[in-house]
């Protein structure tokens, strides 16, 4: 078992007998209070239709990301295919199957932000934090990502901070806003 995923203490999770095969899952020591809380909305949810993409986002929300193992998770409690799961983590871009940081920014690059100068936005942030589309920050606090639209061209060139939502922004605005959300940080630490 050490071969699996060093200096960590695995539980097994689950034995799921597939045909005459058992797989056993494993969890991490330090996620098992995470997934005692998915347990608890997928209970509160139910197996109704509609309510995965609902517990995957709240799944997101726990874990910070949608890897394999937690998609698996849900299937089994769900009673559907892990194919299922993925489709719908794959699909949607506001899933994602990668450790994020703790501030995820995304960059509209649809027609009227770009139109509106995004790209130099985007430059402005990639050069502001020292890292390119799809990386993260070494201290786990940023991640950047360009997006497609999302449906406020009015105030565009526009940039999302998680769920914020910052319009009109120029490349000088950059520093700023991140610092402002790197305090955020900064206040949560002082506060411990």
């Amino acid at each position: 078992m050490s071969n699996l995923i060093p200096n960590t203490i695995l539980y097994i999770h689950k034995i799921v007998k597939v045909g005459v095969i058992a797989v056993e899952t494993y969890i991490k020591e330090s996620e098992q209070e995470n997934f005692k809380k998915l347990d608890v909305i997928i209970e509160e949810q139910g197996n109704e239709q509609g309510t995965l993409i609902r517990i995957l986002k709240k799944a997101q929300d726990i874990f910070g990301y949608l890897p394999e193992h937690v998609q698996s998770h849900i299937s089994l409690k769900l009673d559907i295919p892990i194919s299922t799961v993925n489709g719908v983590v794959s699909f949607y871009s506001l899933f994602s199957q990668e450790k994020q940081g703790k501030y995820t920014i995304g960059v509209c690059l649809g027609t009227a932000c770009y139109v509106k100068g995004a790209q130099d936005v985007l430059d402005a942030i990639k050069e502001e934090l020292s890292l390119d589309v799809g990386e993260t920050t070494l201290d786990q606090q940023f991640t950047l990502k360009a997006t497609r639209c999302i449906g406020a061209c009015g105030l565009a060139p526009v940039v999302m901070i998680n769920e914020d939502v910052h319009g009109r922004l120029s490349p000088s605005d950059i520093p700023s806003l991140i610092h402002q959300y790197a305090k955020k940080t900064e206040e949560v630490i002082e506060e411990k």
